[in-house]
């Protein structure tokens, strides 16, 4: 695979002024809390990044996929997108084309820029083509024994240097960092779906992250536009700890027929102004996902707020998953 030119890299290099990327923490001679103190206040040197070539992306999913698009439209770097099942790599990239064409029916990209982009990224069904890769997203089903997984068959592959972030929503990075041979290159990396529309990124370091790792995750953040917002290592970090609980209410609240799902996303979208209710976000995240990140609350914390609604459980084993099954919540014949 080709490797980014001089042009290319001097790209990565004005992401923001000196000041305004990222601040690395002065030590103290132990190991403090890396998401102690805002992203705001650290920096980093402006060639950080200069000499990354290649993003890895591992899970062809909607966040997989969602993040392959968006470095592809924000940064020079190539991307190398895996997936195990060669029919979901089919439409990852089926996606990435067609989201990329409609730039250009829009307006808003050049029929070169597109090409140029499409370029760039690679999808493979082998961990081996990411001998050369930089940095690595973790996106597979939140599931700790399939991230390990991952973690460990990286670790066999990827350079010494290579970052390995997962985006979990809820499990220790911490715990995932352990599964690596190299736990100080280890990071969290969340996004709130669509990736390309976020406007934040949830960085999480774990208790051996170093700050090395952490402030080249929140540059590459700040590179594709993103606030980074660093958050301690607990279940759930700030999102969806936040999240997945008002999603689980809803949902409960439908089991006790107290409202039907749509009174309930409009009244939450008409009178407290959020661009999509509790149900309709519940669907776009995926239903075994939330119910998945409820789980670990629950086994973390042992608080009963936490315990999963029986109806959100119902509908995982039906597969009624959301939009990417094409019914959850709400039905979706063009998702079918």
């Amino acid at each position: 695979m080709r490797r980014c030119t001089a042009a290319a890299q001097r790209l990565l290099r004005p992401w923001g002024s000196r000041g305004a990327l990222f601040q690395v923490a002065r030590s103290c001679g132990h190991r403090r809390n890396l998401a102690t103190e805002s992203a705001a206040s650290y920096d980093v040197d402006d060639d950080a990044l200069a000499n990354w070539n290649q993003l890895g992306v591992v899970g062809a999913g909607q966040m997989g996929t969602g993040f392959a698009l968006a470095v592809l439209q924000t940064t020079p770097l190539e991307v190398v997108l895996h997936d195990i099942d060669t029919g979901q790599l089919e439409n990852a990239e089926r996606f990435i084309h067609r989201f990329l064409d409609r730039q250009v029916d829009k307006g808003r990209l050049l029929c070169s820029d597109v090409d140029e982009m499409k370029s760039r990224v690679q999808v493979t069904s082998s961990l081996k083509d990411f001998e050369s890769v930089d940095f690595v997203l973790e996106a597979v089903n939140e599931n700790l024994a399939a991230k390990e997984r991952v973690f460990r068959d990286l670790s066999r592959v990827v350079s010494p240097e290579s970052i390995l972030a997962s985006n979990t929503s809820s499990i220790s990075v911490t715990k995932l960092a352990a599964s690596s041979s190299r736990p100080e290159n280890a990071i969290g990396m969340h996004f709130v779906i669509p990736v390309v529309l976020s406007k934040i990124a949830e960085i999480v370091p774990g208790l051996p992250t170093s700050r090395d790792t952490l402030s080249k995750t929140v540059a590459l953040a700040k590179s594709m536009g993103k606030v980074p917002i660093v958050a301690t290592d607990s279940p759930g970090f700030i999102a969806f700890r936040l999240l997945t609980p008002y999603i689980n209410e809803a949902a409960q609240m439908v089991q006790d027929r107290v409202a039907t799902v749509e009174d309930i996303d409009q009244l939450m979208r008409l009178g407290l102004s959020v661009p999509k209710g509790p149900l309709e976000m519940a669907d776009i995240v995926g239903l075994d996902t939330c119910l998945a990140i409820m789980k670990q609350l629950y086994g973390e914390f042992a608080d009963p707020k936490y315990r999963p609604a029986q109806l959100l459980s119902r509908y995982v084993d039906a597969g009624w998953l959301g939009r990417k099954t094409g019914r959850g919540f709400y039905v979706y014949p063009q998702w079918k």
